[in-house]
C-alpha cells in the first residue's frame, strides 16, 4: 500500500510538472491545449489544473472568442500566492531579488560591502538582515516564501557549507547552518550554491540560448568560475565542487592568489586582479562597480595600456575556454558580469584562442556569447533554484484559510 502511495505521488508530481512547464512556455492557453500538448488525457489536465486553479498557481482569463466556435476560458499562471527569493554575496556586495511564482518580479535590492576583511561573521549578519527585509516584503505582498537561495563565489559542498571562497577570504564557514538558524529555522527550504552554477541555471533556465543542452557560463567577479549544463542537467561532480577554472595555474611564476598557489587564472585574469593592474592611483579604495565603469570608459577610449591588459586577459581565458570546450564539448560558453561588459575586447582574443587550441574542427560547434543578464545572473539562478521544488510538481503545503 505505501509503495502504491508513492507511485501515485510520483506519477501526479510528474504530471503537475508537465502541466505547469507547458503554462510556463505557453500561456494564455485552454485546458485542450495542454492535454494535446503534454499528452495527458482531459480527465487528468481537469483535474490538474483544478488543484492548481485552488492552490492560486493558475488562474482562468475572462472568456476570449476562439476563430471559430464558441468561447474559450484561458489560462495562465497565478502569482499570488507564493514567491522565491535569490540573494548573492559577491566583492560587489550583497543582492537579493524576488519573483512571484509566475515569474513577476516583486524586489530586486543591492546594497555594497561587506567587503573581504569583513570576515564571515559579519557577511552572514549582513546577509541575514538582507534576507530578512526580502522575506517580510514578500509576506506583506500576501505571498508565502516557497524558498531562498544564496550564491557564492567558492567550493560550496552539498550541505551548503562553504569549504573555500577564496575572493571572500572564506574557509569552513556553515552558510546554509548559519542562516538557517539566524532566520529563525524558516518553514521554506533555504539552500546555498556556487554562484556559477546559478548563473548557469540562469542562462539555460531564461536566457538568449535557454534550452540549450550543453552550455558553460564563465564568471569572474570575485573569483573565475565556471557553471556547467550538460545534456540539459546541471553538472554537480562527486562533492559538488565543478567549475573552478579560475584555480588552473596558467602562470606558474604570477601573482600568489587567495587560494595560497601561485599563478592561478584567478589572480591574473579574474576581474579583481585587472582592476588592481588597472586603477588610478587616486581612485584605491573606490566601489568596485565605479572601478570597472572607468575601466569601460578608459578601454572606450583606446588607452593603449588598458586594452592591452584586456588583450591578455583575453588570451589567458581563451587558454582555459580551451579546456572547457575540448573537455566538454559546450554548444554555448557565456561570459557573464563583468566579462560581458568587457565583451568587445575579451572576445576577439578568447575566439582566436578557441579556433587554435580545440582538437574538434570548428571548435567543436562551441560559440563564446556575452551574457545579457548583467549582474543578475547568479540572483536569478537563484530563484530558479527556489523554484524547482514547486517545477518539479512538489507543490507546498497548502495554505492555512
Amino acid at each position: 500500500m505505501t509503495n502504491h502511495t508513492a507511485d501515485h505521488s510520483d506519477v501526479r508530481a510528474t504530471n503537475l510538472a508537465a502541466v505547469l512547464g507547458f503554462l510556463r512556455a505557453n500561456a494564455p492557453c485552454s485546458r485542450a491545449a495542454i492535454a494535446a500538448g503534454t499528452g495527458l488525457n482531459k480527465a487528468t489536465v481537469t483535474s490538474i489544473v483544478g488543484e492548481l486553479i485552488d492552490r492560486r498557481l493558475t488562474r482562468e482569463t475572462q472568456q476570449t472568442q476562439n476563430h471559430v466556435g464558441r468561447p474559450a476560458t484561458l489560462l495562465v499562471l497565478d502569482g499570488s500566492a507564493y514567491a522565491a527569493i535569490g540573494m548573492e554575496i559577491s566583492a560587489r556586495g550583497l543582492t537579493a531579488i524576488a519573483f512571484d511564482s509566475a515569474g513577476g518580479q516583486l524586489l530586486r535590492w543591492h546594497r555594497a560591502g561587506p567587503g573581504a576583511d569583513a570576515g564571515p561573521a559579519k557577511a552572514v549578519a549582513a546577509l541575514a538582515a538582507l534576507a530578512r527585509r526580502a522575506i517580510a516584503a514578500v509576506h506583506a505582498s500576501g505571498r508565502d516564501v516557497l524558498g531562498l537561495t544564496v550564491g557564492v563565489p567558492g567550493l560550496v559542498n552539498r550541505d551548503g557549507a562553504v569549504v573555500l571562497a577564496a575572493g571572500l577570504g572564506w574557509r569552513e564557514v556553515d552558510l546554509r547552518g548559519d542562516l538557517i538558524e539566524t532566520l529563525g529555522r524558516p518553514a521554506f527550504p533555504v539552500l546555498v550554491d556556487n554562484d556559477s552554477n546559478l548563473g548557469a541555471l540562469a542562462e539555460y533556465r531564461y536566457g538568449p540560448h535557454a534550452g540549450s543542452a550543453n552550455l558553460v557560463r564563465l564568471s569572474g567577479e570575485t573569483g573565475v568560475g565556471a557553471g556547467v549544463i550538460c545534456d540539459g542537467r546541471p553538472l554537480r561532480g562527486n562533492l559538488g565542487y565543478v567549475g573552478e577554472i579560475g584555480h588552473l595555474r596558467v602562470r606558474p611564476d604570477g601573482p600568489l592568489c587567495g587560494c595560497g598557489r601561485q599563478g592561478c587564472l584567478e589572480a591574473v585574469a579574474g576581474i579583481p586582479a585587472l582592476l588592481a593592474r588597472l586603477d588610478a592611483a587616486d581612485l584605491p579604495d573606490t566601489d568596485p562597480q565605479v572601478r570597472m565603469e572607468q575601466l569601460v570608459r578608459r578601454a572606450e577610449a583606446g588607452e593603449t595600456e588598458t586594452v592591452e591588459v584586456l588583450t591578455e586577459a583575453g588570451t589567458l581565458l581563451g587558454q582555459s575556454v580551451c579546456v572547457l570546450a575540448n573537455v566538454l564539448n559546450p554548444e554555448f560558453i557565456v561570459l557573464g558580469g563583468s566579462y560581458a561588459a568587457l565583451g568587445r575586447w575579451l572576445l576577439p582574443a578568447v575566439e582566436k584562442e578557441l579556433i587554435d587550441g580545440t582538437l574538434a574542427p570548428e571548435a567543436g560547434g562551441c560559440q563564446v556569447v556575452a551574457s545579457t543578464f548583467g549582474h543578475d545572473a547568479t540572483s536569478i539562478g537563484a530563484v530558479a533554484r527556489s523554484l524547482d521544488q514547486l517545477d518539479s510538481g512538489r507543490l507546498p503545503a497548502a495554505r492555512k484559510p
